[in-house]
C-alpha cells in the first residue's frame, strides 16, 4: 500500500481519465471513501458517473490514473473480489425463485455450498423476503425486485458496495427498507459509493457527497461543508403581504438598498443570515410601511442549491 493512502481509507481514486474518441467522459477524477463511509457521487446526465462506476467494477480500463481498493490496486484479484456492484438495471433470472437467484449469485461470487446456504438465509431474512423465497422474482413488484437485486450483489459479504439508482422506480416503503439495508451495511464497516438522481436521498443517506461535471469533481465534502463553500447558510424569506404592493419596497442592508418586492405583488422576498435576529425586525418594518402579514416561508439551503450553483443543471434521471 502507498505511504501517503490512510489505514482508514477504503476506495482511492487518483487523477482517473478515460475518453471514448473525442468524447472525454472522466478528465482526472479523484477522490476517497473512507471505511465504512456512505458517499454520494452526483453529477448531471453525461458527467462521467456511470464511466467511473464501470472503471471501479472492472468493466471499462481508464486510459490512465488510479485506483487502490483496501490498499490493493484495483488489478489485484484480491482487490476485486471485496467489490460488490449493483447495477441501476435489475439483473436477475426472472424465471427464478428469490432463494434460487440468491444461490446463483452467492456461486459466481466463489462462496462454498455451505457459505451460500448461510448467506441464503441471512439475505432473505435481511430483505424482509422470507415468506416469498420459493416465489419467482418475475412476479414481484419494482420494489421487491431491487430488493433481492441489493442481496445479490452482497452475497460475499463486500467491504465496498457500488450502487447505482438503487430506488428507481420504488414506492416508499420500500425504499424505505433499502435504506434501513444499506444502514445494516454500515454498522458493519461496509463503504457505500451511491449514485442517485433523488438529491433528497443523498442529503439525508449519506455522510458526503462528491459532484463531477464534465468529468471532473467540482466539489466534495459533507452537505453543510458544500453549502458554506458554494450557496453560503443564509436563509431565503418569502413573505405573502396584504393588499398587494403600492409601490416597491426596497431594503437597506448596510451597504446598499436592495429590492424586495415590486408594485402589485402580494410576495417579498429577501436573504437573511440570522432568522430569530432578523426575521422579527423585517416583519415589523413591513408592516410599518402599512402592509398585513398573511404567510411567511423560510427555506434553508439544500444540496438542491449547490449543485444547481455548481453544475447549471437541474438532476434528473433522464
Amino acid at each position: 500500500m502507498p505511504a501517503d493512502i490512510a489505514t482508514d481509507i477504503a476506495l482511492q481514486i487518483r487523477g482517473l481519465e478515460k475518453s471514448f474518441g473525442r468524447n472525454r467522459a472522466l478528465a482526472g477524477v479523484s477522490f476517497s471513501v473512507r471505511r465504512g463511509e456512505r458517499v454520494a457521487f452526483l453529477g448531471p446526465n453525461g458527467a462521467g458517473k456511470t464511466t467511473l462506476i464501470r472503471c471501479l467494477s472492472g468493466r471499462t480500463r481508464p486510459d490512465s490514473g488510479e485506483i487502490w481498493v483496501m490498499g490493493q490496486p484495483v488489478e489485484q484479484r484480491e482487490a476485486r473480489d471485496v467489490i460488490g456492484l449493483v447495477p441501476q438495471e435489475i439483473a436477475l433470472y426472472q424465471d427464478l425463485t428469490t432463494r434460487e437467484n440468491l444461490m446463483v449469485f452467492g456461486k459466481l461470487h466463489g462462496l462454498s455450498r455451505r457459505g451460500v446456504r448461510d448467506r441464503v438465509e441471512w439475505a432473505l431474512n435481511w430483505t424482509g423476503l422470507s415468506e416469498r423465497a420459493d416465489d419467482l422474482v418475475g412476479g414481484f413488484s419494482g420494489g421487491m425486485k431491487r430488493r433481492v437485486n441489493l442481496a445479490c450483489g452482497v452475497m460475499h459479504s463486500p467491504r465496498i458496495l457500488l450502487l447505482d439508482e438503487p430506488t428507481v422506480g420504488v414506492d416508499p416503503q420500500s425504499r424505505q427498507r433499502i435504506f434501513s439495508m444499506l444502514d445494516d451495511l454500515s454498522r458493519n464497516g461496509c463503504s457505500i459509493l451511491l449514485t442517485t438522481h433523488h438529491l433528497e436521498e443523498a442529503e439525508q443517506q449519506c455522510d458526503r457527497v462528491v459532484i463531477v461535471d464534465r468529468g471532473k469533481v467540482v466539489a466534495d465534502g459533507s452537505i453543510n461543508e458544500l453549502i458554506a463553500r458554494s450557496v453560503g447558510t443564509s436563509r431565503w424569506v418569502r413573505l405573502r403581504v396584504d393588499p398587494p404592493l403600492k409601490s416597491p419596497l426596497t431594503i437597506d442592508d448596510g451597504e446598499s438598498a436592495k429590492p424586495i418586492g415590486q408594485t402589485g405583488d402580494h410576495q417579498v422576498t429577501t436573504r437573511i443570515d440570522d432568522v430569530s435576529t432578523h426575521l422579527p425586525g423585517l416583519i415589523g418594518w413591513i408592516r410599518e410601511q402599512g402592509y398585513a402579514i398573511a404567510d411567511v416561508e423560510v427555506h434553508a439551503p439544500s444540496l438542491h442549491h449547490v449543485f444547481l450553483h455548481l453544475t447549471g443543471h437541474e438532476l434528473r434521471d433522464a
